[in-house]
């Protein structure tokens, strides 16, 4: 059977519940028997954030997929305001078999387009979440200049954007180059180790870099209430620092 390109579908195997677009692509994970753990390696990264804005009120997230990210900030950020926008209806249609909540006063997944969103909002978040991807990548509206653009105007004071982009882009370079214009190189970039995949923390900040001190503390007191090792997280994030931060 032929699978239509931009509509989702379910594979399982070895107790993974996956997302994909195609028959060759993962767009998200789930361990069946722990729906809230963050399987896929570049998730984990993307949590590093919480080492520089470790108290969002509010996240804003830009793609739903199988709601991995927006899954683990509701359990475990149980003080944040969570807000997705995903663009395909499909995605969303898939939610229980992801066991993403329902949505109630803290949680909410939106129809729509995240670039139009973000220009559009009335909200501040702390944290931007930027992880929409289709069957062809990463969409044009989500990476130009004018998105980052938005995405600052956006945040709130020393709210923090975090953007997944993949290695093998022809523009990749031309990406980072927007997001250092947009936030005045104000920026850090983590290999996720998994070969492809770049994590970009841009922060709204004249108070920049953090010190690497200040990122193991946050790494502390974070072991105490998450089931990630944040102690390896910072590890990542303090190699990333400027030689004066580090």
């Amino acid at each position: 059977m032929q699978i239509e390109t931009m509509k989702p579908h379910l594979t399982e195997r070895d107790g993974i519940l996956a997302l994909q677009f195609d028959e060759w692509s993962i767009q998200s994970a789930m361990s069946i028997d722990g729906p809230d753990e963050l399987v896929i390696p570049y998730t984990r990264v993307m949590m590093s954030f919480l080492l520089l804005a470790p108290s969002p009120q509010h996240i804003a997230m830009i793609g739903l997929g199988g709601g991995s990210l927006a899954k683990y900030c509701y359990r475990h950020l149980p003080d944040s305001d969570i807000t997705v926008v995903e663009i395909n209806p499909a995605v969303i249609a898939l939610r229980n078999e992801f066991a993403i909540p329902a949505d109630d006063a803290r949680l909410r997944v939106l129809l729509g387009d995240g670039a139009a969103w973000v220009a559009d909002a009335s909200t501040r978040p702390d944290v931007l979440i930027v992880d929409g991807f289709d069957a062809d990548g990463l969409p044009a509206q989500l990476c130009s200049q004018r998105f980052y653009d938005d995405c600052y105007t956006l945040l709130a004071d020393n709210a923090v954007m975090v953007a997944n982009l993949w290695h093998g882009y022809p523009q990749h370079d031309e990406f980072l180059a927007r997001i250092s214009n947009s936030f005045s190189g104000n920026m850090l970039i983590v290999d996720a180790e998994d070969g492809y995949n770049n994590i970009v923390f841009a922060v709204k900040s004249t108070a920049f870099p953090p010190s690497a001190s200040t990122i193991r503390h946050r790494a502390k007191s974070l072991f105490l209430s998450h089931p990630l090792n944040f102690q390896a997280q910072a590890n990542q994030l303090i190699r990333a620092l400027p030689v004066c931060a580090a």
